[in-house]
């Protein structure tokens, strides 16, 4: 398995350069194609017909909108234009309203292998950012790597030590088989399990059956077995991540999609927010 179609959705100019360098290194390694959407969206309508908007206020937030689209084209564009020459790609601009984001992104990470986002920096960028990376993971079914601010593109594109998050649950499982090509070229694996259940499957060897598949793929694994010294589980993990000095983290994403009136489970969500390394995640 390799990432041979690998997409980003820019919506933040200023986080164009650091997606699409990924993006399109990740494309490169695996000698596949990058995909890029510049969006904007008019946040003033939720996708439906309604009454009573004012026509200056509509008139104002789709000038917004496209000029976001544009911005964001222009970001990717430039970004694109700077990367190696056999890179093939393609870039796209679109302008929405809110409530078919999620149909959009769905649209795209369906047919990808590989989706990378850039984490939100901020309150104001958090809500959109957030929609597409549900989207993009409980919508379209595609594993997302998600950037934190100064992230290292080579050690995202190809990281020498990774943290695989191991809960017994579908979604880690299905992370770490939609991780396989990162964590068989790794030097090394750390399978982190956190308080393992005293009943069941793993009672006795925690993390055994993962460890055994992964190693008969390839994957140089070990296994470390952790307390929750910490209140929450996202901040066990970051720290385990840190004192294995990792380049990245990959674990289950935990929750729903906004059209099921919920949305990234608390854990999830707190990762997403505060992570200081590249976070792969598969629901």
């Amino acid at each position: 398995m390799h990432f041979k179609t690998v997409v980003s959705v820019i919506t933040e100019p200023a986080l164009a350069e650091l997606a699409i360098s990924v993006a399109a290194g990740m494309a490169l390694h695996h000698d596949g194609h990058l995909d890029a959407l510049a969006l904007g969206v008019d946040a003033a309508q939720p996708g439906y017909s309604y009454i009573g908007s004012g026509v200056a206020l509509t008139d104002w937030s789709v000038q917004r909108a496209e000029a976001d689209a544009k911005a964001a084209a222009l970001a990717a564009r430039t970004a694109l234009m700077g990367q190696q020459p056999e890179l093939r790609w393609s870039l796209e601009t679109a302008m929405t309203v809110a409530g078919r984001v999620t149909e959009l992104v769905a649209e795209m990470a369906a047919f990808a292998d590989l989706v990378v986002q850039p984490a939100p920096q901020d309150k104001a960028q958090g809500e959109l950012a957030d929609a597409v990376i549900e989207a993009a993971l409980f919508d379209g079914g595609a594993p997302v790597l998600i950037l934190p601010k100064g992230a290292d593109p080579a050690k995202a594109v190809s990281p020498k030590r990774i943290v695989l998050a191991w809960n017994q649950s579908a979604e880690a499982l299905h992370a770490a088989k939609r991780a396989l090509p990162l964590l068989q070229a790794a030097e090394g694996v750390d399978l982190a399990v956190i308080d393992p259940p005293l009943a069941g499957a793993e009672r006795s060897d925690p993390g055994g059956p993962l460890c055994q598949f992964l190693a008969r793929h390839g994957v140089k694994v070990e296994v470390s077995v952790l307390t929750r010294s910490l209140p929450k589980v996202s901040e066990v993990l970051a720290q385990h991540a840190l004192d294995r000095n990792a380049d990245l983290l990959v674990m289950g994403a935990y929750g729903h999609s906004r059209l099921r009136e919920a949305v990234l489970g608390g854990a999830t969500r707190e990762v997403l927010r505060t992570t200081r390394i590249p976070v792969l995640m598969a629901h």
